[in-house]
């Protein structure tokens, strides 16, 4: 779990991995990410400052901390 959180990773990230997998695959098809922020909050029930924080967050290259 320490590990985890010098990571940047919350326990309660499992509940947003399908939500980063949607806002990527969203991506790849060219969508702009306002858009995407804003429908993926309406479907997951969160707010869009959610949903940008955990793009962030998922975002972020984690094997500095890794080793």
């Amino acid at each position: 779990m320490e590990r985890l959180a010098k990571a940047g990773i919350k326990s309660s990230d499992y509940k947003y991995i399908k939500l980063y997998e949607d806002y990527n695959k969203a991506r790849e098809t060219g969508e702009k990410v306002g858009y995407i922020v804003a429908v993926l909050a309406e479907r997951y029930e969160v707010s869009e400052r959610t949903v940008y924080d955990v793009i962030k967050r998922f975002g972020q290259d984690c094997k500095s901390v890794s080793v």
